[in-house]
C-alpha cells in the first residue's frame, strides 16, 4: 500500500529540489504550495496522508486539527521544535512527531543585513534611484560607536554581539534569565532591561516566545529606546506589542523598526504594518536560505526512512 507524504507551504516551489524525495520507495510525495490557513482546508489536503512535513511554523498544528487526521502518523517538523504543534496531543493520537537540524548562521546574517539596510536607508535609497527622484534623499548613520542592545543572548544573540563588536559597537544584553557571567562569555554587559532600553541606539530581539516573553517589548520599551532609536526583531512578533509599535512608529517616538516576523503570516494585504513609516519588512526569510533549506529537507526525508523502518530520529516529545 503507497503511503502518502505531503510537504507543506513550499511558498517558492523548490521543496522537490533539495532533496532527493523520489528515492522514497512506495511514497506517494506531494506538495502543497499554497497556506492552509482555515481548519477545514488543511484536513481536507491531510485527509490522506500519513506523513507531513512543516516548514517552520507556516501552518499549525492545534489538537482540534490532529483530531481530524487520523490517517496522520507522523509529523515532521523543519528544526528542532516548532510552537505551533500541539506535542502533547500528537503523541496522545499516536503521531510521531520529527524535528531536523538548523542552521546556527542564517538568522543572525538576516538580523544583521536588516540592521545595516534600515540604518543606511538602503531600501529607501533604492527606491528613489529607481524613481528618478531626487540624488540621495536622506542621511545613513553609521555604527562604530554606538550601542546594540541584545534582548535574548542565546546562539543568534551571542552571534549578534561578535557582529557588533567587529563594527567597533558597544553591546549590553538582557533577558529573564541572563546572568552577568553569561554577557561577559559574549563580550557583552548585562543590563536591565530599561537601561537597555534607554542605553541601546539599536535593539534586536532574538528570545523564543512564551507567556513569559509575550508582549515583553511594549510602549514604555519603545519610547525609552526613543525618537532615533532602531528595533530589529527576526525572533517572534508576539515578543512585541503590535498596537504600540505602529502607535510609537507613527508618532515618531520609536525612530524605525526592521521587521521579519509578524502576528498573522502570510501577512494580510490590509495589514497597518504595511501603511507605517520608517519600516523595513521582510516576509520571513531569516531562515530562507539554500544552505538552511539543504539541511532542512533532507533531513526529514532521512525522518521518514528512518520512522518507516521502525527507528525513528530526532524525536520531539510532547510529555
Amino acid at each position: 500500500m503507497t503511503r502518502v507524504l505531503v510537504l507543506l507551504d513550499d511558498y517558492q516551489d523548490v521543496a522537490l529540489g533539495f532533496a532527493p524525495w523520489h528515492e522514497l520507495a512506495g511514497w506517494d510525495v506531494r506538495v502543497l504550495h499554497d497556506h492552509h490557513a482555515d481548519d477545514d482546508e488543511l484536513v481536507a489536503a491531510l485527509e490522506d496522508a500519513t506523513a507531513v512535513v512543516a516548514m517552520r511554523e507556516r501552518t499549525a498544528f492545534p489538537r482540534r486539527v490532529l483530531q481530524r487526521l487520523p490517517r496522520l502518523e507522523l509529523l515532521i517538523t523543519t528544526g528542532a521544535a516548532n510552537a505551533s504543534i500541539d506535542v502533547g496531543a500528537a503523541t496522545e493520537l499516536g503521531v510521531t512527531v520529527c524535528g531536523t537540524r538548523a542552521s546556527a548562521t542564517a538568522a543572525p546574517e538576516l538580523s544583521w543585513a536588516l540592521l545595516m539596510s534600515a540604518v543606511r536607508d538602503i531600501p529607501g535609497q533604492q527606491d528613489a534611484l529607481r524613481a528618478g527622484d531626487r540624488w540621495q534623499t536622506a542621511v545613513g548613520r553609521e555604527l562604530c560607536g554606538r550601542t546594540l542592545g541584545i534582548v535574548g543572548l542565546g546562539k543568534i544573540g551571542t552571534r549578534m554581539a561578535g557582529y557588533a563588536r567587529a563594527f567597533g559597537m558597544r553591546v549590553i544584553a538582557w533577558s529573564q534569565n541572563l546572568t552577568a557571567d553569561a554577557a561577559r562569555a559574549a563580550d557583552a554587559e548585562l543590563v536591565s532591561k530599561q537601561e537597555l532600553f534607554e542605553r541601546a541606539d539599536i535593539a534586536t530581539l532574538h528570545l523564543r516566545l512564551s507567556d513569559r516573553t509575550r508582549h515583553v517589548i511594549g510602549a514604555t520599551e519603545l519610547e525609552a529606546l526613543g525618537t532615533d532609536g532602531l528595533l530589529v526583531n527576526t525572533a517572534r512578533a508576539g515578543l512585541v506589542d503590535t498596537d504600540a509599535l505602529v502607535a510609537a512608529l507613527h508618532s515618531g517616538a520609536l525612530g524605525g523598526a526592521a521587521l521579519d516576523v509578524f502576528d498573522e503570516e502570510p501577512l494580510p494585504s490590509d495589514h497597518p504594518l504595511l501603511r507605517t513609516p520608517r519600516t523595513l519588512l521582510t516576509p520571513h526569510i531569516g531562515y530562507v536560505t539554500r544552505e538552511q533549506y539543504a539541511v532542512f529537507y533532507r533531513d526529514a526525508l532521512e525522518d521518514v526512512r528512518a520512522w518507516a523502518h521502525g527507528r525513528p530520529i530526532r524525536l520531539i516529545s510532547g510529555r
